[in-house]
């Protein structure tokens, strides 16, 4: 066996992080670094609520603060920014707002994570900013890039859009490569998709900065979006300049100062179960109602008698047209509840039934 050398330099080139334990500070103390920035990014992973706590916090102590804010928010797209104006005006209710913006058709994730935002915001009188551009037109452009719209799609897309940060675009193509084979169409397209996304949103808010001098604007999007401040800040910043921070949550990554100026290490925190019919849908299939494709384990609804082919025509008294009008029917559904649920069943002989079922959900 080799000799070991009596001692090597173990300190040369070493690239461990040091954090001193007694530097270790609170959300109060956060919020009076804060108080002196007029722009503040909170990033979020969509499906941890305790990133959405955290955000609502951030809001909530510099609106303790005496700041003057509105919540640019990624997660509702700029044609919707009306039904955003009458929730906080209190002329629209929660669930009509989530008709409105269509929200379970462009985000789907459950609209309990970002609830108590939205109501803080309501009851503060704080606007809400629809940052993010359409879904038709980033789709569009994933098939045909930004080459292949048409006058008017351009006229939509931000004026300002920058391709030269070799950083992002290395990003973006270690991003690429993850995706399933399958997925990897064309990365140019894919890149393109992501800068509209980001320049989108950066434009809209730098827009409403200029226009109400007077306000702080919090932007709450993906960490993908802010990290390093490659995706919305700079871009933000390029159109605007004001004093600005980064916030992001540490858990599950490297300590990378570059990352963020702040970043948070919360408890995880989970959403109580949502109560579930058990089925699959075909919102597809054109006709009255949702059809129902198949069931899932256990299912409720195929217990209480639901069969394939029924089509769901309401729940617990709510008209249902589509995937949207089942979340929003269920949306404080908690396993154990008992709905009444009317189906249409199609049959050869007879005439069309309509069932009403009691469906204990799962």
């Amino acid at each position: 066996m080799a000799d070991q050398p009596a001692s090597a330099d173990a300190l040369a080139g070493n690239r461990t992080q040091v954090v001193e334990s007694a530097r270790i500070s609170d959300m109060g103390w956060l919020i009076d670094r804060l108080a002196d920035r007029r722009l503040i990014f909170v990033g979020e992973s969509h499906d941890r609520y305790e990133d959405h706590l955290n955000q609502l916090a951030i809001i909530q102590g510099l609106v303790a603060k005496g700041k003057t804010l509105a919540i640019g928010m990624e997660f509702f797209q700029q044609p919707y920014q009306q039904p955003l104006d009458d929730y906080v005006a209190g002329r629209i209710d929660e669930l009509e707002l989530l008709r409105r913006t269509q929200y379970f058709d462009r985000w789907r994730y459950d609209y309990r994570l970002y609830r108590p935002i939205l109501r803080y915001a309501r009851e503060q009188g704080l606007p809400l900013i629809a940052l993010n551009l359409p879904a038709e037109l980033t789709r569009k452009v994933g098939e045909v890039g930004i080459a292949g719209l048409d006058a008017a799609e351009r006229r939509s897309i931000p004026s300002e859009i920058d391709r030269e940060d070799p950083a992002y675009r290395a990003r973006l193509r270690r991003v690429f490569e993850h995706h399933p084979v399958s997925e990897q169409r064309n990365f140019e397209h894919f890149l393109e998709v992501q800068l509209l996304w980001d320049e989108g949103m950066a434009e809209r808010a730098a827009d409403y900065l200029k226009a109400h001098p007077d306000r702080t604007l919090v932007v709450l999007a993906g960490v993908g979006h802010l990290e390093s401040g490659q995706g919305i800040p700079k871009r933000l910043l390029r159109r605007v300049q004001v004093p600005s921070a980064i916030v992001l949550s540490g858990s599950n990554r490297t300590l990378d100062p570059a990352d963020a100026d702040y970043f948070l290490y919360p408890p995880a925190v989970e959403l109580p179960p949502s109560g579930l019919l058990g089925i699959r849908l075909d919102d597809a299939d054109p006709g009255e109602g949702v059809r129902v494709a198949g069931f899932g384990e256990g299912s409720g609804a195929k217990a209480a008698g639901m069969e394939e082919n029924d089509r769901i025509l309401s729940i617990g008294g709510q008209p249902i047209a589509s995937y949207a009008d089942i979340r929003i029917a269920l949306i404080d559904a908690e396993p154990g509840d008992r709905l009444p649920v009317e189906v249409l069943r199609q049959r050869l002989v007879g005439g069309d039934q309509r069932l009403n079922l009691q469906v204990e959900l799962h």
